[in-house]
């Protein structure tokens, strides 16, 4: 049975809409237009549309230009889509040209035909409640978009910093663990100098500490909205009463400290804020996946690698190789942080592509920006709960490597000299020898003193990474 159709029009005509719809012909156009990644528009972007159709209609009604039964009807219908209601009635592509003005219609006409439902009419009419003249009045899709992309992206870091700080605290567990664990630290993949891998581990903890300080800090951009300043942020068609409401509104509404930018004009045409966004996401993708780097390293083998410490097994390794078990969570985490690095370049040059008083391309910026938050997310729970928290160490290995590394040999420096030492060294590898045999064998330092000197404790004393020594007395 054919749906039954209801006949809309626009500025570029007529045509069919579904009778049943919530949604109107712009959205439906706009559907046709840009059938581009076939996904629809985030969810936390439509919650927080409909926050800013909230609040408008209040600051509207407060400046009395909106009739009380008209904003109580718009407000209902934006809890409802608040609530989760309609979901299936945003039609239009994540991607879609026009500056976001599809998703804005999207939102005006589902509001729109709802309220008007609520007020006694029929969908499709707007008897009673228009899309533009009512749920959109004194607004623009030049500051209603940017301003739910904003408090989009502060919905979604919520969870992105709470498994941060959740794998920081898994770190900080793994340091103290492995406080005693000592083992060889490498330069540039050679021998270095003994640390423990608890140091190691702390490292990584207080990389991690930086990354969630770095997204604390931004999320002051966000908090600086353009909203107010309709299309190109003089405010036109705007009364001077909504002007000053609306975002104070707002902020009551999102519970978040928003303020109305110092320059509307800026505040409408630069999106630079979204790049900085990601440029910090950019930079905990890039930590994230050398940490990453590391721990294959430092699991590599069993038996032909570094197998220093172990990696939960969370899966079969090959369909071919029996009992083969690959780092797939440290895998997947660098793929996430490719992907992220790959977003960021994509959203700098929607940045820099604005042109005079409105950037057009805020459409592929939010669905990067939104992608590299949540996949994030995801990444760093997974090597929170299905990698950190399981590593065990091989003490054993670990002490072979310290006991036969030529690196111990840089603790010699203050005692036969830089020159002796790289002799010592080199000579240690050339014959297979200890460092501290060849030492004794040559009569260059006593027994007792060597005890000292190239004691792996001492050498990895200061636990907290704050400095440390060579040995100062033999």
């Amino acid at each position: 049975m054919k749906a039954e159709k209801r006949i809309e029009s626009d500025s570029i005509g007529s045509m069919g809409v579904p009778a049943a719809a919530y949604y109107g012909i712009q959205s439906l156009r706009a559907m046709y237009n840009f059938p581009i990644t076939g996904l629809p528009l985030n969810p936390s972007f439509i919650t927080n549309l409909a926050r800013i159709k909230k609040a408008a209609a209040y600051a509207n009604h407060e400046s009395g230009v909106l009739a009380a039964e008209k904003t109580d009807a718009i407000v209902k219908a934006c809890d409802e889509v608040i609530d989760g209601s309609f979901r299936g009635e945003f039609i239009v592509d994540a991607i879609q040209g026009g500056a976001g003005t599809s998703a804005n219609m999207n939102i005006n006409e589902v509001i729109a035909n709802r309220a008007d439902e609520l007020m006694g009419g029929k969908r499709g009419t707007y008897t009673f409640i228009h899309p533009n003249d009512d749920v959109n009045k004194s607004q623009s899709t030049n500051d209603v978009v940017p301003t739910a992309g904003k408090l989009t992206v502060l919905t979604l870091l919520a969870p992105l910093e709470t498994e941060l700080l959740r794998l920081e605290k898994a770190l900080a567990a793994k340091a103290v663990e492995f406080a005693g664990i000592i083992k060889m630290g490498r330069t540039q993949l050679q021998d270095a100098v003994p640390m423990t891998l608890g140091q190691s581990f702390g490292a990584y903890k207080s990389m991690i500490r930086r990354c969630r300080e770095q997204i604390e800090d931004i999320k002051k951009e966000l908090y600086q909205v353009n909203l107010g300043g309709t299309a190109i942020g003089n405010a036109l068609n705007a009364p001077e009463t909504y002007e000053q409401r609306v975002v104070p509104t707002l902020a009551r509404i999102t519970g978040y400290p928003l303020e109305q930018a110092e320059n509307l004009f800026d505040a409408t045409q630069n999106i630079d804020g979204f790049a900085a966004v990601s440029s910090v996401l950019k930079v905990c993708a890039v930590d994230l996946s050398k940490m990453c780097n590391d721990l294959r390293l430092l699991s590599s083998g069993p038996r032909a690698g570094f197998n220093e410490i172990r990696l939960p097994a969370m899966q079969n390794g090959s369909s071919i190789m029996p009992g083969k078990v690959n780092p797939v969570i440290p895998e997947v985490v660098s793929q996430v942080a490719f992907g992220v690095i790959g977003n960021d370049t994509a959203i700098c040059m929607a940045a820099e592509a604005g042109q005079m008083e409105l950037n057009a391309f805020e459409p592929v910026v939010f669905y990067k920006l939104f992608e590299s938050i949540t996949t994030l997310t995801g990444a760093v729970k997974t090597l929170t709960d299905n990698c950190i928290t399981g590593i065990t160490v091989n003490k054993e290995q670990c002490n072979t490597f310290v006991e036969r590394s030529i690196g111990i040999a840089t603790a010699l420096c203050p005692y036969i000299g830089y020159r002796k030492s790289a002799e010592i060294a080199k000579r240690a590898l050339a014959e297979n020898i200890s460092v501290r045999e060849l030492v004794l064998k040559e009569n260059l330092l006593k027994e007792s003193q060597l005890d000292t000197i190239l004691n792996p404790n001492i050498m990895v004393q200061d636990s907290d990474g704050k400095g440390k020594v060579c040995c100062k007395t033999a």
